[in-house]
């Protein structure tokens, strides 16, 4: 989709992507995080932003993309929003000065937990580059659903009351915000109230996925389809689907897979670029030490060498057949079956990019089931509704 701001194009969806890893420091421990390394003390300095910035700056063949998000996690990117302002400052005046192509068609991205986000700092930087900007609150649902896991470090104490007060200001700085929302064993019975607790809260975009980890338990498939189809229910009867989305239904999932149509890789792993602390490059954050349990990080490089192109290689050669077992490239439901990268390269037996994890097959397959009801339900409700 291709939108215009200040008479210039902005790419959505095929842009170049590139992670500052600002800090990895965070006011909570969410039980289901998947970074195993968060503290305190790593946290990006400006210089090492500055150089990470000139050298992609300077290497235009190798980022020749139109459009770029610059992206900021932590841990809790938010912490830091005095650094972030002081590198976003410094992308547009460079950006300016080099007469570069991202002047005026790039993005500010952030996932906050939203717990700071109505401080004066915050709101200051995003008044100063609201038209750039692409903001996204993490709330779980409703206050049992996201206290379940979303805990504070120091008290374990749910952090649903001090997000959810922030969700009106959000709102009304980008009506359109979407949130995502994460699902793991111990919360499936509260998905359907929760999908519609956000909407009530009038976020209409509700992204939402189970983990990737290995954390599944036995029966928890049934649940997650009893759920699911509820919710379907409830989207449908309600009439939520003409202006209310959630991403577990979907007309694209649950079909066989044309593999000489459809063998790309699931995600950007390798085409987009991560920095740490350090100054390290990642092919992508999942990489990166904090965000693995048990495998040494990847490094492609460092801001002062550059990108090593025979490290970035074999991300390039991701596909779907280089990395799945056969029954998943014969599975009769494979279309929307996500994996992630990283958590491929952690789970595998060695220390390969190769074997794709299988964790979440047996949800992946209720969730179509569920889907099918969803769109079979929603087809004879407009039939119906037509006749008359």
């Amino acid at each position: 989709m291709i939108v215009k701001e200040n008479n210039q194009p902005w790419q959505e969806g095929i842009a170049k992507n590139i992670t500052f890893i600002v800090t990895k420091d965070c006011q909570l421990a969410c039980k289901y995080c998947y970074l195993v390394g968060k503290n305190s003390k790593e946290r990006m300095s400006f210089d090492i932003a500055k150089q990470a910035i000139d050298y992609i700056l300077s290497h235009r063949e190798d980022f020749n993309d139109k459009s770029v998000v610059w992206d900021f996690i932590g841990g809790e990117p938010f912490l830091e929003i005095g650094l972030i302002d002081q590198i976003c400052d410094y992308i547009k005046q460079e950006t300016f000065r080099l007469d570069h192509p991202w002047f005026n068609s790039y993005r500010f991205s952030f996932s906050t937990n939203g717990i700071n986000y109505d401080s004066g700092k915050v709101q200051k930087f995003i008044h100063k580059n609201q038209s750039h900007l692409s903001i996204g609150i993490t709330i779980d649902g409703t206050k049992r659903k996201h206290d379940v896991n979303r805990v504070y470090k120091s008290s374990e104490k749910g952090s649903y009351d001090d997000v959810v007060k922030n969700i009106p200001l959000w709102l009304s700085q980008f009506p359109d915000g979407g949130t995502k929302v994460t699902i793991s064993s111990a919360d499936i019975p509260y998905i359907k109230e929760s999908v519609l607790h956000l909407y009530s809260l009038g976020i209409h975009e509700v992204n939402i996925n189970c983990v990737f980890e290995d954390v599944w338990r036995d029966g928890d498939d049934i649940l997650f389809e009893e759920q699911l189809t509820d919710l379907a229910d409830a989207i449908i009867d309600g009439g939520y689907y003409e202006q209310y989305s959630c991403s577990f239904f979907s007309d694209f999932i649950g079909k066989p897979m044309d593999i000489n149509l459809e063998n790309q890789n699931w995600c950007g792993a390798g085409k987009m670029l991560s920095i740490d602390a350090e100054g390290n490059f990642y092919p992508c954050t999942r990489f990166a030490a904090y965000s693995l349990r048990s495998k040494r990080p990847i490094i492609i490089g460092n801001v002062r060498d550059g990108i090593n192109k025979n490290l970035l290689r074999p991300f390039l050669t991701l596909d779907r057949l280089s990395q799945s077992p056969q029954k998943c490239i014969d599975c009769e439901v494979a279309s929307g079956c996500a994996w992630c990268q990283g958590e491929n390269y952690d789970a595998a037996e060695t220390d390969t990019i190769y074997q794709r994890s299988i964790a979440i097959c047996k949800m992946h397959k209720a969730r179509v089931r569920a889907n099918n009801y969803y769109w079979a339900k929603l087809a004879h409700k407009e039939k119906i509704l037509t006749m008359n």
